[in-house]
């Protein structure tokens, strides 16, 4: 009787580490973007971020995707190509928005100020 109730036991321990290895490898791969969003997010700068890298990991999770078809490889692995495309998509959207939107204020100032100048200089012209 104890043996049952031990391999029981030692069969739900196996299930639950698998269960908890599974969801450390989908999501393992996010969770440095996390603080990276946020930064980016918050600071509404994106200089420090590649988007070379966000070409990379796409590129090789698409044919990691790709290579699944042919050859069959375990389901977390699978989800998390999934979980780093969107993720990758996500970062490239916030960082192409903060982007354009630094590069309009910047073409505002420099706009303004060409006016200001050019102001500047037809007032004096015409007094």
């Amino acid at each position: 009787m104890d043996e049952v109730i031990m391999d029981q036991i030692m069969y739900v321990a196996h299930q639950a580490v698998s269960w908890v290895a599974s969801v450390a490898i989908i999501f393992g791969g996010v969770v440095p973007y996390i603080p990276q969003y946020r930064d980016i997010r918050r600071t509404q700068n994106a200089e420090g971020f590649s988007t070379y890298v966000c070409l990379v990991l796409l590129v090789a999770n698409i044919l990691r995707i790709l290579f699944r078809l042919g050859r069959y490889f375990e389901t977390p692995l699978l989800w998390q190509s999934i979980i780093m495309i969107i993720t990758m998509l996500i970062m490239l959207n916030l960082c192409t928005s903060v982007r354009m939107a630094t590069e309009l204020n910047t073409k505002r100032r420099s706009f303004t100020a060409a006016e200001s100048i050019m102001g500047f200089f037809f007032l004096g012209f015409f007094l």
